[in-house]
């Protein structure tokens, strides 16, 4: 495949020429444009900014557990009524993802505009959550509307950083990814210590703006990069150029070729991911609903039980970078099959720490919980496009991460139940057991097309 080698990308007087080279395989390579060329600063800044909105909107999940005892007696909500409303939230939180994609491939939701009306929606949920008692316009408000909105921003930065980072996306990846979890520390242990029913209208109301005003700011920085870009200090070929890099791109080759949603569907690959990810996100919403109400049941103080939370959400987070920065040495796919099998084992031994009445052990098994729990995410989301490209990355993630949507009805709402039934020990065994199931899935994934022969390539040049 050739190109014009006068090519130019810009508005005004300012022209960046750019070149087109093809692999053996028949993908498109564009370089020769800087991120500074594009962005006029360095893409650096697209990944501290999509972190710093992830931690904004972190309080909706991570926070929400240490939340609960007190909405339910200002509002008059039963047990089940607060676990429905973040299930409900966790439903379109991942629904989202999706559609969002299906618009911003297509030029019709710009990056900017998503996130922007995602924080207007993050302030109304947590507006709904604030000042209505009626439990189902609770749901409509926090569970929908906040949902729809934190949908909007996890998505948009997360597919953000695919973009620009297409030969080290697992440390970047990770590294945003993380903000989502630890972002939520300081709130944990608002509600747990300075937060009750004297107060809460005041402080959900401004929890509301902090996060309509942290993303709103990053969004006016956003910025996709063109179909096809490539960093140009490292050849799409050889995969020559920083020792980093080319170590990255050993272990996690690029894809072969950029596939459709519905081509990354024959593949057979999307839907194992889709699986996997519904199974294990499902134990981690279940850990988050549940770990403080366990710890309180067993007799523990509510020091431990707000630092269990604590520590399972700096964990969530840091886990989430270390394995991104593993990822990129080990390979995508060895790290994520590590994650969840730690994530199953963490259940068993919250377990044994109740049953041995041990404050240690809980924070040591919540620690554990806490880096399985979160860490699979950001694997997903690198692995999304390592499989099957950057150029349709933004709705194929969003088909993978759907699988939480239906993660978030068992592992809350029907969590809940398990619970009822079968108390805390059952309901923590049935997670173990679902966990190791999906890390035998995860077992089975394989990139498409790699090691195929491709009928008819040519050799691999660049444009003249």
């Amino acid at each position: 495949m050739t190109a014009d080698p006068t090519a130019t990308h810009g508005t005004g007087s300012e022209h960046r020429s750019y070149r087109e080279v093809t692999d053996a395989h028949g993908r498109v390579y564009r370089i020769g444009e800087t991120d500074r060329d594009i962005l006029g600063h360095s893409r650096k800044l697209m990944v501290y900014l999509p972190w710093i909105a992830m931690m904004a909107i972190s309080v909706f999940e991570y926070a929400y557990g240490s939340a609960e005892d007190t909405l339910s007696h200002a509002h008059g909500w039963t047990q089940s009524n607060t676990f429905w409303i973040l299930s409900i939230w966790v439903f379109f939180q991942a629904g989202i993802a999706f559609p969002a994609g299906w618009l911003r491939e297509r030029g019709i939701l710009p990056a900017r505009a998503a996130m922007c009306t995602g924080s207007v929606m993050c302030l109304v949920g947590f507006l709904a959550l604030s000042h209505l008692d009626n439990v189902w316009l609770a749901i409509l408000g926090f569970g929908l509307v906040g949902g729809l909105g934190a949908g909007l921003v996890y998505a948009t930065c997360i597919n953000m950083v695919g973009k620009w980072f297409p030969e080290r996306r697992g440390a970047r990846t990770g590294f945003v990814n993380g903000g989502f979890a630890y972002g939520s520390l300081p709130f944990i242990f608002i509600f747990n210590y300075a937060f009750d029913t004297a107060n809460y209208n005041e402080v959900l109301d401004l929890i509301g703006c902090y996060i309509l005003i942290v993303v709103f700011a990053c969004a006016l920085f956003f910025k996709d990069p063109p179909k096809n870009w490539w960093p140009e200090h490292i050849d799409p070929l050889t995969h020559s150029g920083t020792q980093k890099s080319a170590a990255s791109l050993a272990k996690n080759p690029p894809a072969v070729r950029q596939y459709t949603p519905k081509e990354a569907i024959r593949t057979g690959m999307l839907p194992l991911m889709w699986i996997s990810i519904v199974m294990t996100a499902g134990v981690s919403i279940f850990g988050i609903s549940f770990q403080v109400d366990f710890a309180k049941q067993v007799g523990f103080g509510p020091l431990v039980a707000a630092s269990s939370m604590g520590v399972m959400a700096v964990i969530n987070g840091v886990g989430r970078a270390a394995v991104g920065w593993m990822s990129d040495r080990w390979g995508r796919k060895s790290t994520l099959v590590f994650v969840i099998v730690v994530l199953g084992l963490a259940q068993f031994g919250v377990i044994w720490a109740g049953d041995a009445k041990s404050e240690w052990l809980f924070l040591f098994f919540a620690f554990l919980s806490g880096f399985g729990g979160g860490a699979f995410y950001p694997l997903f989301a690198a692995l999304t496009p390592d499989y099957f490209g950057e150029n349709f990355n933004a709705t194929n993630y969003g088909l993978v991460y759907s699988g939480k949507l239906v993660s978030g009805l068992f592992g809350g709402g029907l969590g809940s139940m398990v619970v009822g039934a079968w108390g805390y020990n059952g309901a923590y065994a049935l997670a173990g057991a679902v966990s190791m199931v999906a890390a035998a899935i995860a077992l089975l994934l394989r990139q498409p097309g790699r090691g195929e022969e491709v009928a008819a390539a040519s050799p691999a040049r660049s444009a003249s």
